[in-house]
């Protein structure tokens, strides 16, 4: 029993000496605060932000549209080129108008001989008129019988005419200038009268926003809007444009409601792409403080939060990217009250 004793007693204190070699945890480091660049954190108001969704696009689309009925046999364009108005991208062709407009040759060609021979009536008559041979009656006649046959020339004539600028019109021209975004209308395919042979893009380039009909009320013109170009090709990285809202549409479809922002910078070359549109819809209370006043340390950011005494420590905090740039927005850590000191450089 003795020697259970002296062990027990040996282990106690190898107990009671590794416990006592047991090292505290440093309390957090505290440095004494600079009076200078201190801020007294208090709520401000600054727009409450949601994000919306958007395309990327052009203010108008313009059809180039077939005007007769008949066999594509021509297609001058490509998705990706660039028209001019007025331009001819493709050809529509019938072959029945060629057999009219040949009809129509044929008429005309007995119209002018008839009238031809009447002419020559008329001066016959003239002549014998003038010498007694022939009364007044048959002289009208033979007047009205040349105007006649003049009028059947005209009108043959114009009915040519009509049969060939209708097979003119089988050349689809460019409505405006712009892009070709859509044209795979294959050749021979039969095409009827207003069909869309491809689709150009026409006006400046939008960002085409859409959102519940229930926040239409807070939208108006004029009113500021992020659009991130992250994804925009050429637009780069973290690329934010601010722009305006130009054009609300009145109607309501499937209950969003439509508008147009316009922004520096907008590319053009991926018309229908999607983008990131912060827009405003109200106003909230924040803590908001300048960028310089929050560090970054593997991935977790501090601010210095000065104590009454002047004593200063890094405390661990939640932000968010604020409206304005250069300003970060203090979500959990602090409190309205307390002062925090600029961070320094290698902070």
């Amino acid at each position: 029993m003795a020697r259970l004793s002296s062990i027990a007693v040996a282990i106690g204190s190898l107990l009671l000496v590794a416990a006592c070699s047991e090292q505290k945890p440093p309390a957090p480091a505290l440095i004494q605060a600079p009076t200078a660049g201190r801020l007294t954190l208090s709520y401000s108001t600054v727009a409450d932000l949601k994000p919306v969704s958007a395309t990327l696009t052009t203010r108008d689309m313009g059809e180039a549209r077939a005007r007769l009925s008949g066999i594509l046999v021509s297609l001058l364009v490509r998705e990706g080129d660039q028209v001019s108005q007025g331009q001819v991208i493709a050809m529509v062709k019938d072959d029945r108008l060629a057999l009219v407009t040949a009809s129509y040759d044929a008429q005309v060609a007995a119209a002018a001989a008839e009238s031809a021979r009447s002419q020559a009536d008329l001066a016959r008559t003239r002549s014998l008129f003038n010498q007694g041979i022939y009364a007044r009656a048959r002289m009208d006649q033979v007047e009205a019988m040349a105007k006649a046959a003049n009028a059947t020339l005209e009108a043959a004539r114009a009915q040519r005419a009509a049969s060939a600028e209708l097979g003119a019109q089988g050349a689809i021209r460019a409505p405006t200038s712009g892009r070709v975004l859509m044209a795979n209308v294959p050749l021979g395919s039969v095409v009827m009268a207003g069909q869309s042979v491809a689709r150009i893009t026409a006006g400046p380039s939008v960002v085409r926003l859409e959102l519940p009909e229930a926040q239409a009320r807070v939208l108006k013109v004029g009113d500021p809007v992020q659009v991130s170009l992250d994804d925009v090709a050429g637009g780069g990285v973290g690329v934010i444009q601010t722009g305006r809202i130009t054009q609300i549409y009145p109607s309501v479809t499937a209950g969003q409601l439509v508008a147009d922002v316009t922004a520096p910078g907008l590319p053009d070359d991926l018309v229908g792409q999607r983008v990131r549109v912060m827009i405003r819809i109200g106003q909230r209370q924040a803590l908001v403080v300048p960028s310089r006043y929050v560090s970054t340390r593997y991935g977790i950011d501090y601010v210095r939060l000065v104590q009454k005494d002047g004593a200063a420590s890094d405390t661990p905090v939640q932000t968010t990217a604020a409206a304005e740039p250069g300003e970060v927005e203090l979500l959990s850590g602090v409190r309205p009250g307390d002062v925090l000191a600029m961070m320094g450089p290698n902070s």
